[in-house]
């Protein structure tokens, strides 16, 4: 029997890039006057600690691309020139959603102007609800991090769930369903202090239509009016590349990427050894390494049972694999992230763009309860991913109780033949967004699409390095050739490691042979 989510799923693959796109459901009736950009180089108080030159500029939008009197907002821009023979505008997503093109492009816009060939301008923006800067701004719902911070004590949103072994023991079942009362109140007291807040006005014009359009309005700016649209969505960029919605509504259509990228994890280090992994010991197995972690968490957890019992502990444990399966397993990319600097100023409080873009594109709220959210997770975990099924929270469980929805949610048609095929791209273990949903997506686009395949870990496309997918990607956007079928296999580099001494080929091999 098929299990009924009360929520819509979206199924992402790892990156989607689309060459001299067309705009099916965009009518250009509605679209404002192509204006100028003033482009400049970015000031260091608004993208500190560049290590390449970068331009920045605004770029005035409609709240409302349907009714000009809900007035206008604003996006920030950054850029990086290309270095070739340009040929167009290439607009990069990075993802999220509530992630910040500006400071995605002021960390990696070089690696991917490189990557590329360097014929494009790498353009991106901060969208709406995102940064201190893109107007309808960040969507800061408690001005001070404390306040929150005070407001969630104790409950699972601050402590995560305490749990372990699919939800087997009826206890924690009943533990967890115990809260549903209170989590709902708090979530619906999230909601109101968002609409509270200085965004509040302004929420329902947050959303990925709008997004949509607002590229389609910076193409025509930078490109010409009308002009094709070439786009590269990495994570959630590519549900904006795909300019689909809802795409999922099974629960059984979950697939546990976590799950494939921990056993690769613990298999490579028990591989690697105990000078180079510390959580395995000589003549390990990965399942060693498992058995051994997983006895750490229920310990943790039994610890937290007891009278005067410290919360928290075993779910910090859990948080703490599942953001090492989550981060991208290259040592490049943490020499990135080290460099990369954040261009929204820091603020303390506490930010629910991801919360305000997720609902606005949601479905209507059905009447779900919070139990039938918690019921939905002890489902998912029981049947799918009995390791990572609980993690908490997600975004996405907001939904039923924000009352907010965008005035435009595009819900199709998605049959509509492109002007050119579709790139799309994923990782054989990517946590996040699993190999099966870039398949799915691929076999939903027909032949729009043509799938690649990469054997590697970790989440989004350069994740590691393989030069068979910088090449696809070269040949793709500099002269407009694809692989024939959705049968190409790119493996990771040959130096590629996750580990010292344990390449990526071999620790994949391990998991997916």
């Amino acid at each position: 029997m098929r299990y009924h989510s009360p929520f819509v799923l979206l199924a992402l693959p790892t990156a989607v890039l689309a060459l001299s796109a067309g705009r099916p459901w965009l009518s250009r009736d509605n679209a404002p006057s192509p204006q100028s950009v003033q482009w400049a180089p970015c000031d260091p108080s608004f993208v500190p600690f560049q290590t390449f030159p970068v331009d920045c500029a605004f770029f005035e939008i409609p709240l409302d691309y349907h009714d000009p009197s809900a007035g206008t907002g604003r996006l920030s821009l950054i850029k990086v020139n290309a270095t070739g023979q340009r040929k167009g505008t290439l607009f990069m997503n990075p993802g999220g959603p509530g992630v910040s093109g500006v400071s995605f492009i002021a960390g990696d816009g070089m690696m991917y102007l490189n990557k590329t060939g360097g014929n494009y301008d790498i353009v991106s923006w901060d969208p709406r609800g995102v940064g201190l800067d893109t107007i309808p701004s960040s969507v800061i719902c408690y001005e001070h991090l404390t306040d929150y911070i005070t407001f969630i004590q104790g409950t699972i949103e601050e402590l995560g769930i305490g749990w372990f072994n699919d939800f087997t023991d009826p206890q924690d079942i009943a533990r967890l369903l115990a809260q549903a009362p209170q989590m709902q109140e708090q979530y619906e007291q999230v909601t109101a202090a968002c609409l509270q807040s200085a965004q509040g006005g302004t929420l329902q014009y947050v959303g990925t239509a709008a997004n949509a359009r607002d590229l389609a309005a910076l193409a025509d700016a930078l490109d010409g009016p009308g002009s094709p649209v070439n786009y590269w969505g990495i994570s959630y960029g590519t549900l904006l590349g795909a300019w689909l919605p809802q795409t999922l509504a099974w629960g059984d259509k979950i697939q546990d990427g976590v799950g494939k990228v921990y056993r690769g994890f613990t298999d490579a280090c028990a591989l690697a050894g105990p000078s180079n992994c510390n959580l395995t010991s000589e003549t390990w197995t990965g399942q060693d390494v498992r058995t051994y972690f997983e006895h750490a968490v229920n310990t943790a957890h039994e610890a937290e049972l007891q009278p005067n019992g410290t919360s928290g502990i075993a779910s910090n444990l859990m948080r703490a694999i599942t953001t090492e399966a989550h981060t991208d397993t290259s040592s490049q990319y943490v020499r990135r992230r080290i460099l990369r600097a954040p261009h929204t100023p820091i603020t303390d409080g506490r930010t629910f763009a991801s919360e305000a873009i997720t609902c606005g594109d949601s479905v209507d709220p059905k009447g779900t309860t919070m139990e039938d959210v918690f019921r939905y997770l002890i489902d998912v975990t029981q049947k799918i991913s009995p390791t990572f099924g609980a993690i908490w929270p997600i975004p996405g469980f907001h939904c039923p109780f924000w009352s907010v929805r965008a005035v435009e949610r595009y819900t199709g048609p998605f049959n509509k033949t492109l002007a050119n095929q579709v790139l799309v791209i994923g990782n054989a273990a990517d946590p996040i967004t699993p190999f099966a949903q870039a398949k799915e997506l691929a076999d939903l686009m027909g032949d729009n699409a043509v799938l690649v395949q990469q054997r590697g870990f970790g989440h989004a496309t350069f994740a590691g390095n393989s030069q068979c997918v910088t090449d696809i990607i070269r040949n793709y956007l500099n002269n407009n050739m694809l692989p024939e079928n959705d049968d190409t296999v790119c493996e990771m580099d040959a130096d590629e490691e996750v580990f010292p001494g344990v390449t990526s080929r071999e620790a994949i091999a391990l998991v997916d042979p």
